[in-house]
């Protein structure tokens, strides 16, 4: 079973995390921040990934710390229930549209962290969530999860079409790229022999 769960305490956030990477895309997502929930509910569904998770954090400051620390309680979850990654098919990529938004999101699950982020928001804020820290969730997850994932914005006017975009995008690959190869499912793939 690829399942694992994470506790991440810090000064400014508490996070309870459980992840089935062969779940059903069943959710339940408190984090104090209604978009957060929204958009991580957006994630597991279209990923197919079982995803419980509750963040009680410092949010009479702002989203800053609570996105951030999800991203990397996210990233340790993936990275641990991926284990040493074999028979996974490792890389996936997807052009999805959003209405009036067309958004490129590729993965590799390759050990190495990187994130591409060539987006661009026309707003500061949806609702009350500052959308800069978009690319804060990612780079705590990417560093953590230690993958590849690059976004690229072909076109977008509504930010929260944008955004959203994006976490629909980023289900659908991770879904893909840690799926199990059945061809394959004891290598592990990489021709170095470890990823």
């Amino acid at each position: 079973m690829r399942r694992v769960e994470i506790v991440r305490n810090t000064a400014e956030t508490e996070i309870s995390l459980t992840l089935d990477l062969d779940g059903k895309g069943d959710y339940s997502i408190e984090t104090g921040c209604g978009f957060m929930n929204h958009m991580l509910e957006l994630f597991a569904g279209h990923g197919r990934f079982d995803l419980d998770l509750t963040c009680n954090g410092d949010i009479d400051v702002d989203y800053h710390h609570s996105v951030e620390d999800i991203g990397i309680a996210l990233g340790d979850a993936f990275r641990q229930a991926l284990d040493d990654r074999a028979g996974i098919y490792r890389y996936a990529d997807i052009v999805l549209p959003m209405d009036e938004t067309l958004m490129l999101c590729a993965v590799d699950v390759s050990g190495r962290a990187a994130l591409g982020f060539d987006v661009t928001m026309p707003q500061a804020k949806v609702g009350d969530f500052d959308t800069e820290l978009v690319k804060e969730f990612f780079l705590g997850f990417v560093r953590h999860a230690e993958m590849a994932v690059h976004f690229k914005e072909f076109s977008g006017e509504n930010t929260h079409h944008i955004i959203e975009a994006m976490f629909k995008a980023f289900g659908r690959v991770m879904g893909h790229a840690t799926a199990i190869d059945e061809k394959h499912a004891d290598e592990i793939p990489s021709t170095k022999g470890v990823l």
